[in-house]
């Protein structure tokens, strides 16, 4: 099975970055998302490209036993952050997320490190250690 590793370095041969990749089930049938990035912003066009060139790799070496559908796309404006870096590069930015105990925040992202993020919640500071967020994205207020 491909990995994440050999998928970053073809993305990034080809001028883009990975954001994340998933493995889900939608009508009975398993897609496979790879998520790109790019400072200069993802289109449609550049998910065609790249789509074009992993998609030969990936059928030699599947990311999942059986059929599955491959889908390239943007992680887009209210993305998930899961991972330490994903939190790292929003900070800034308002984000929307839920406890391990069932408590919620749209708040802003103040810091992040290896050990989690600090928020700003009610005009004082909140530590989120990683293992106690259950669901986090970024958060646009429309």
């Amino acid at each position: 099975m491909i990995d994440n590793e050999t998928i970053e370095e073809i993305l990034e041969d080809n001028g883009v970055s990975l954001y994340d990749t998933e493995l889900t089930e939608e009508n009975d049938n398993k897609i496979f998302r790879i998520y790109i990035t790019s400072p200069k912003g993802i289109s449609l066009d550049m998910c065609a490209k790249i789509t074009n060139i992993i998609s030969p790799i990936i059928d030699t070496d599947p990311p999942v036993s059986g059929q599955y559908f491959l889908e390239v796309s943007s992680p887009g404006i209210e993305r998930a952050l899961k991972k330490p870096k994903h939190f790292k590069n929003s900070i800034g930015e308002m984000i929307k997320l839920k406890t391990i105990h069932s408590k919620k925040y749209i708040s802003k992202l103040l810091e992040a490190d290896e050990r989690g993020i600090r928020i700003e919640d009610k005009n004082k500071t909140v530590f989120l250690p990683y293992d106690e967020i259950s669901k986090a994205r970024t958060y646009i207020e429309w």
